[in-house]
């Protein structure tokens, strides 16, 4: 194998982030990042937010034979929440910002994080398995999405029309408790999982905010570099 030259120049993407909770959280996780002790790092907080996402992945698995494990889910979602924010958060206030390390590690584990999460869920029995791959498919090239428009634009979008990952795990944690509850619905018609008709309608959003936005981005590409 051989051995990787990092450039030495580097320009980091400009970050947008307009969720609807941004301001609040931004708030809350600088407070938290300065109060936390000197010996925990971004790097055990990113370990943590994996480790959570797997253990939801679990969870969402041992819900086919113990239908609370769904309840436990969203104690995980809480977990990843606190690792997966606070680890920048924390390395933006001690002023030991990592820019290419911190945003390969991330992402790469958001990335196995969905397959986990969204596998969990496939083996769960209260989301058929298509549905359950629509969502990781939607998710999985919405990221890819991001990632080249960061490189290629130069800006990283890190919200979608108002949602982010805090709101998506907020959204996911209420798919859960009413599933607990209420596994089927009949609000089409015919009964179907509740995760189904909440799964399809999510899937569906995503496949339409990734048309319109490559679309765009391709827009502002071919005018930027008309031949």
């Amino acid at each position: 194998m051989t051995n990787v030259t990092i450039s030495p120049t580097f320009r980091d993407a400009r970050r947008v982030q307009e969720s609807v909770l941004a301001g609040a959280e931004k708030r809350v996780l600088t407070a938290m990042a300065r109060r936390l002790p000197p010996g925990v790092n971004p790097d055990h907080l990113t370990v943590l937010g994996f480790v959570a996402m797997i253990l939801a992945g679990v969870s969402y698995a041992m819900a086919s034979v113990w239908p609370p494990a769904l309840l436990v889910v969203n104690v995980w979602l809480a977990v990843n929440w606190l690792g997966d924010s606070l680890d920048g958060t924390l390395a933006r206030v001690r002023g030991k910002l990592r820019p290419r390390y911190g945003y390969y590690v991330d992402h790469i584990i958001d990335a196995m994080s969905a397959v986990f999460l969204f596998g969990g869920m496939a083996l769960s029995g209260y989301v058929s398995a298509a549905v359950a791959v629509a969502m990781l498919l939607g998710y999985l090239l919405l990221a890819i999405q991001s990632y080249l428009a960061a490189h290629s634009l130069g800006v990283f979008s890190i919200s979608w029309w108002k949602f982010g990952p805090t709101e998506m795990r907020i959204l996911l944690a209420m798919g859960n408790t009413v599933a607990f509850f209420q596994p089927a619905t009949k609000i089409l018609g015919p009964e179907m999982l509740f995760f189904d008709v909440a799964g399809a309608i999510a899937a569906a959003a995503m496949a339409v905010v990734l048309v319109v936005t490559v679309a765009r981005n391709t827009r502002e590409l071919y005018q930027a570099e008309r031949v």
